[in-house]
């Protein structure tokens, strides 16, 4: 499976942006997905997961409220909506495919597959 982030950039405090993460070589479905970060000398952080139908979501408490994973299995592509972004959001945002389709997990040890990054900057 090939994971391809888009979406990244340089915005505001306070404003937004949409993360997408599109797949290929593989069924879509097959797949639960997760997005991380990583920023500068720390560890890869969890963000968000969502399970192969999209009926189960996690997110971690950091961004929850602001941050909202979703996906269009028809698009094979993988979404992260991101609100009222802060200067500590600022990373690398990273997608991840699961084999374990209706697994959420938030350990980067349980994801086989990962895209190359996209960088994501919000300056105050």
């Amino acid at each position: 499976v090939q994971l391809v982030e888009s979406g990244g950039g340089l915005v505001q405090a306070g404003g937004s942006l949409r993360l997408s993460c599109a797949a290929s070589g593989g069924t879509f479905s097959n797949y639960a997905m997760g997005w991380f970060r990583q920023a500068p000398g720390k560890d890869r952080e969890f963000v968000a997961a969502i399970n192969w139908s999209g009926g189960r979501t996690w997110h971690a408490n950091s961004v929850k409220g602001r941050f909202t994973i979703s996906r269009d299995n028809a698009k094979n592509t993988v979404y992260l909506q991101m609100n009222s972004l802060k200067p500590e959001d600022t990373a690398v945002y990273y997608c991840a495919a699961d084999p374990d389709h209706n697994g959420i997990s938030y350990s980067p040890s349980m994801y086989d597959y990962w895209g190359q990054g996209t960088q994501v900057t919000a300056s105050s």
